[in-house]
């Protein structure tokens, strides 16, 4: 069954718990990203968890493979359910990753970027690539051969994924954007219909949810639209 991450965005531990607190028991899954987690570090996580959420820890790694494993290990002693790192790393790093890891946290590698398009991402490899879903394919089979759980992709490229890696392997997708919502700086969007269709396991959904005047009625619209694209 599909999930729903919602991202804790907020510059501080207060404003991040208050909007867990408006949306009550209608969210129990929450992603802390660069943000909150350089502002508030370990103690947001384990208040998190003392509340009994799950929380997916958005640090995007990368750095050598000896330093990423420290990281592992510690994202690991905080009991959250998610981590990610950078395909970009190499192979050596994610493996690392797997064996800090020892299966006590799932693993997701960052592909590309939803916020970033064929031209700017030719001028961070400085080559042309032509197809970013070929560009995040190429990326998920190497996340796939070194070990990893999952990757994080935009639904437009997760079909392809869902397609060429075996389960079981987990599909994040960010970028996820309720009929009618605006695109805020994501080029690469889906509805979560779109997104459930092309085999996601985990849709990541911010501003539509977080910036709503009622964030727990738009939390449940939400989930219906999810519930109704599951349904058989």
């Amino acid at each position: 069954m599909t999930e729903i991450v919602i991202p804790l965005d907020q510059p501080s531990a207060g404003e991040a718990l208050a909007l867990v607190d408006r949306l009550g028991p209608g969210a129990d899954f929450y992603k802390v990203g660069l943000e909150l987690y350089t502002a508030a570090g370990p103690p947001v996580v384990h208040e998190l968890r003392r509340r009994g959420k799950r929380v997916f820890l958005d640090l995007k790694l990368h750095d050598i493979p000896n330093t990423v494993a420290g990281a592992v290990r510690a994202a690991a002693a905080l009991d959250v359910s998610l981590v990610t790192l950078h395909t970009a790393g190499g192979t050596t790093m994610m493996e690392a990753a797997r064996d800090a890891s020892a299966g006590r946290v799932k693993l997701l590698g960052v592909t590309v970027l939803t916020s970033l398009g064929v031209a700017e991402l030719e001028g961070v490899w400085g080559r042309e690539i032509g197809s970013i879903r070929r560009e995040v394919g190429r990326l998920a089979s190497l996340a796939r051969d070194a070990g990893l759980d999952g990757v994080v992709a935009s639904a437009l490229e997760a079909k392809l994924i869902r397609e060429a890696v075996e389960l079981p392997f987990l599909i994040v997708t960010p970028g996820i954007r309720p009929a009618g919502a605006t695109r805020g700086d994501q080029k690469r969007v889906a509805t979560p219909a779109e997104a459930v269709a092309a085999g996601a396991d985990y849709l990541v959904v911010g501003r539509p949810v977080t910036q709503a005047s009622d964030p727990a009625a738009a939390l449940a619209a939400l989930r219906a639209e999810v519930a109704a694209a599951t349904a058989p």
